[in-house]
């Protein structure tokens, strides 16, 4: 299944994706995409639904995050051999986790608001993960068991606050709108092997990013079973996995970066598409 929220922010409405990409209306069958709806039993209990029975949703309503109250908002940083490499950084030899702020979290095709004085906010394109059941000290054998589905996520990054200003990492990646997730949530039987998964990143219509979830040095079982030696995942969790090369501050002879007025579009295989205009910083 394709499960999503839609309209206004604060005001969104569960949905489902139909087999002809139609937008159907989950409302009548639950009250929110939250952690309750994760659970195995209430997906099963979606997955018997006959999309066809669903009121169709006319138009082209704004898409929020697909879960709604994220918990965590969790990430790993340097998982491709080759983006390491562009950012002059060693393969690392455990997973490189940080945290994005759950106020970054942001609708896939909401503008992306560049933080005030920024001057170097950059792109990733990367796989989510969600979080289905409870995972504490999980195995890897058993790690996949525990994740709802996938998505789609932007991990926009201010490289000046992550890596010139000292600390951690966290502060250049949680600013509002630096976490575009969605469209939609695909649940893990419709993705199937989630390390075969082909990725890209345009801005303003010129490739910046192709990559493949082949190449991740530590894979999503890997992942959630490393970070739950740390942390208990719960229902509703986001671990978004790190990016292939192509990113703006690793662009030769000079970076690249964000700009008012620019445009990202990124996809991932079987887990749609986004699109975001930059605008300038606004207190409003």
């Amino acid at each position: 299944m394709k499960l999503l929220r839609y309209g206004p922010v604060g005001q969104e409405k569960p949905g489902l994706l139909d087999a002809d990409q139609r937008l159907r209306d989950l409302s009548a069958h639950l009250t929110d995409i939250n952690a309750a709806a994760l659970a195995p039993a209430t997906l099963a209990r979606l997955g018997g639904i006959d999309p066809q029975s669903l009121p169709l949703v006319e138009g082209a309503p704004r898409l929020g995050v697909p879960i709604a109250n994220v918990g965590k908002f969790i990430a790993i940083g340097l998982n491709y051999a080759d983006h390491a490499a562009e950012s002059n950084l060693p393969i690392p030899g455990e997973p490189v986790v940080f945290t994005k702020a759950i106020s970054s979290l942001s609708g896939p095709n909401d503008d992306v608001m560049l933080p005030q004085e920024s001057v170097k906010s950059d792109w990733e394109v990367e796989l989510g993960i969600v979080i289905g059941q409870r995972a504490s000290y999980v195995s890897e054998a058993e790690a996949l068991n525990h994740v709802a589905g996938y998505c789609l996520v932007n991990d926009v990054s201010e490289r000046e606050y992550q890596i010139e200003r000292g600390g951690t990492w966290d502060k250049g990646k949680g600013c509002d709108t630096f976490g575009p997730v969605g469209p939609w949530l695909v649940t893990s039987d419709e993705v199937g092997d989630p390390q075969a998964l082909d990725m890209w990143l345009d801005v303003n219509g010129t490739r910046m990013q192709t990559g493949s979830t082949r190449t991740m040095i530590f894979n999503c079982a890997v992942i959630v079973s490393y970070l739950s030696r740390f942390m208990t995942l719960m229902p509703g969790d986001i671990i978004t996995t790190g990016t292939p090369p192509g990113v703006g501050m690793g662009k030769k002879p000079s970076p690249i970066y964000l700009k008012p007025g620019d445009v990202m579009t990124l996809g991932i295989a079987k887990l749609g598409t986004q699109r975001q205009r930059v605008i300038a910083f606004s207190r409003s």
